[in-house]
């Protein structure tokens, strides 16, 4: 067998299993989001309501966003000409640093090309520049930080997912004098869930560990300014690292890390990720600020947000769709088969008008199949009724098991 055909093998066997993925093609509405234009494999195209982005807040469609985006683009140019080391660092990534670092509440930030950059740069530098330090990572962490974290082939030890007594006995087993890293995210994208932040924390000071918290699901979301979990919970200032997303909740694009100056120093001059990397154009980090800037003085989003999720869970409950309880916005409708997820998928799309993508393997465990839902401020009453009607319409075609009230 060649290299092409094992490249065939494998792909039918992704079909054969129902997790071959088929990109949607879509054209979203500008100040009419969820609402979007789907291109038909026919030709045809039709209206559809998006019920599966990350733009969680709908910022991506705000003309506080776009309009400071126009207006940099229209100043500055399309791209930012190179890297930041040679010709790329422009005043408005300066600026967007400064805010984020203010966000978090740390004296320095460093900015990247997507959160994905941010953890596998920030993460496998600081494993593979420091001499003998051991990493803690949680079982369901990101594969942005489990790469990371293999690049740099550092002493790696697994905790059980939240377990902080887990992850005790593991440091407690460890040599006391070896440096150590505790990484962990605050919101599980998959399941919602949330993680024990001052119980982490309280570990990793009782070792001497650092600690690196991803906050891409929560921040903007959570916190009286959206800072996140960690600012919600009044522990930011416990956190040694805490990495973010410019793409979800403030609805453009970028990651980044926030920390002590030194350690931000450390990582911008030494990791490849960022070094020999093309910059952010000037105009994303410009939109960015403007988005932070706007959420760290508004609440509103926030409690419409919150509005919405409460009503698609209820609406889900009333039909009996199973979906997973967690205590934030991420709702898992659990269906249990990836050719059943793949299809429900699929019909929603073609004969509902209702785009949400089905989370197979390996993005989640065999029989854990799901439809990963994320409610906006902007989903109406109307779009919620459409949604529930439509999805007990079709667990009644699949003969799939009903919630009990």
């Amino acid at each position: 067998m060649n290299a092409l055909q094992y490249m065939e093998t494998a792909l039918d066997g992704l079909r054969d299993a129902g997790n071959y993925r088929v990109f949607a093609e879509l054209e979203r509405h500008c100040s009419a989001f969820p609402k979007a234009t789907f291109y038909q494999p026919d030709g045809e195209t039709r209206e559809v309501t998006v019920w599966c982005s990350n733009d969680y807040l709908g910022m991506g469609q705000s003309p506080i966003v776009t309009g400071r985006m126009t207006e940099i683009v229209q100043k500055c140019g399309a791209g930012a000409g190179g890297t930041r080391n040679i010709s790329g660092t422009n005043h408005y990534h300066v600026l967007l640093e400064q805010e984020l670092a203010d966000l978090h509440g740390k004296e320095a930030a460093l900015i990247f090309t997507s959160g994905y950059v941010s953890n596998w740069a920030a993460l496998g530098t600081l494993l593979s520049k420091i001499p003998g330090i051991i990493v803690y990572s949680d079982a369901l962490n990101h594969a942005s930080m489990i790469e990371g974290i293999r690049h740099s082939r550092c002493i790696k030890r697994m905790f059980r997912h939240n377990d902080y007594r887990h992850l005790r006995e593991l440091m407690a087993a460890d040599d006391p004098a070896a440096p150590k890293l505790v990484a962990f995210e605050s919101v599980y994208s998959m399941d919602g869930d949330i993680s024990p932040i001052r119980e982490i924390c309280d570990v990793a000071d009782e070792f001497g560990a650092l600690t690196y918290l991803d906050e891409v699901h929560a921040v903007g979301m959570y916190g009286p300014r959206g800072g996140g979990v960690a600012e919600r919970e009044g522990l930011m200032d416990r956190l040694t690292v805490i990495e973010g997303t410019l793409g979800k909740a403030f609805g453009v694009m970028g990651g980044y890390i926030t920390g002590p100056s030194i350690l931000v120093d450390f990582v911008r001059s030494f990791a490849s990720g960022f070094i020999f990397t093309t910059a952010l154009p000037p105009a994303l980090a410009a939109a960015a600020t403007a988005s932070i800037h706007h959420l760290k003085n508004s609440k509103f989003e926030r409690k419409m947000h919150q509005s919405v999720v409460a009503k698609v869970r209820a609406a889900l409950d009333a039909k009996g769709i199973p979906h997973m309880p967690n205590p934030s916005h991420i709702v898992p409708v659990m269906v249990g088969s990836a050719s059943k997820c793949k299809w429900i998928s699929d019909i929603l799309l073609t004969d509902f008008g209702v785009y949400v993508q089905p989370i197979n393997y390996p993005t989640v465990a065999v029989g854990t199949e799901r439809l990963r839902i994320t409610p906006t401020p902007l989903h109406t009453d109307a779009d919620i009724r459409h949604l529930s009607d439509a999805l007990c319409s079709l667990w009644s075609r699949c003969a799939l098991a009903r919630a009990v009230a």
